[in-house]
């Protein structure tokens, strides 16, 4: 539901502030939201011997957050969620190219499956909304950083992950803040674009914490209840309707996505 409502802001707000100024105020509310947190670990355990990684993920997980934005301010909110889910097919891609994770023939299909949802969803034999693309990139890319998560757990915890994170996103967005600086209307788009910040941090503990424990290719099935909710308020909201198309394709897309989080979670049982 919080993921949902965030969707919402950002995409309340797309019309008056740059994908950018929005990432901006994601990252720094973030920030000093879990400075608690980092301050209890202390400079000693924040200290990393692997910097070159958290720089590759930060700016993949940057590259991802702008073009999820994008996608959620300019199509519908709907089809943006979908679409941010197949991250879930393409991470057991690069997870058995980077990670050599085992992967049966279950989940190949399942992942097969889904990217069928995918052309079910844009239906190329018509005309494609070019936003669409940028949606599947930025799953794709933040599958990548995702991957990154796991091979960085090894050596680095969740804390630690998360200080680098959010202190690089300040200040790879501050520069594009600045210059294209758009100031909020009124103080209800002020607090939606300080809720933006906020709602994004409570998810992403747990969401960096779940990467930590668990192979990349395994996500909670809750997590799709956000594609009802944001179908939902999109339709009460925006007065979007999604067509029997997006329907249909966002089904095989949300079922191909739990199968391969249920295979993976009894495989995880036997261990």
């Amino acid at each position: 539901m919080a993921f949902a409502i965030n969707d919402l802001f950002v995409k309340s707000l797309g019309q008056t502030i740059s994908p950018f100024q929005m990432a901006f105020f994601r990252y720094g509310i973030g920030f000093a939201l879990m400075c608690p947190f980092f301050l209890q670990m202390g400079a000693g355990k924040l200290r990393t011997r692997r910097p070159g990684i958290h720089i590759a993920r930060l700016i993949l997980a940057c590259v991802a957050q702008v073009g999820v934005y994008t996608s959620v301010v300019y199509l519908p909110l709907a089809d943006a969620t979908a679409l941010a889910f197949t991250r879930i097919l393409f991470t057991t891609i690069i997870a058995v190219i980077f990670l050599r994770e085992l992967v049966g023939g279950s989940r190949w299909a399942a992942t097969f499956a889904g990217f069928v949802g995918v052309i079910v969803m844009v239906r190329p034999g018509g005309a494609i909304d070019p936003v669409v693309f940028i949606a599947i990139g930025a799953a794709c890319t933040f599958a990548i950083a995702n991957v990154l998560i796991r091979i960085m757990s090894t050596t680095e915890p969740p804390n630690r992950i998360l200080f680098y994170y959010q202190a690089g996103g300040i200040l790879v967005f501050l520069p594009p803040t600045i210059i294209l600086w758009q100031t909020p209307p009124d103080l209800i788009s002020w607090l939606m674009a300080l809720a933006i910040g906020f709602l994004t941090a409570i998810g992403m503990i747990g969401f960096i914490r779940g990467f930590a424990v668990g192979e990349a290719s395994v996500i909670g099935p809750t997590e799709y209840i956000r594609l009802i909710f944001a179908a939902t308020l999109g339709f009460a909201i925006f007065g979007e309707i999604p067509d029997i198309w997006t329907v249909v394709g966002a089904l095989i897309i949300v079922g191909a996505t739990s199968f391969i989080a249920r295979l993976e979670s009894k495989k995880r049982q036997k261990f």
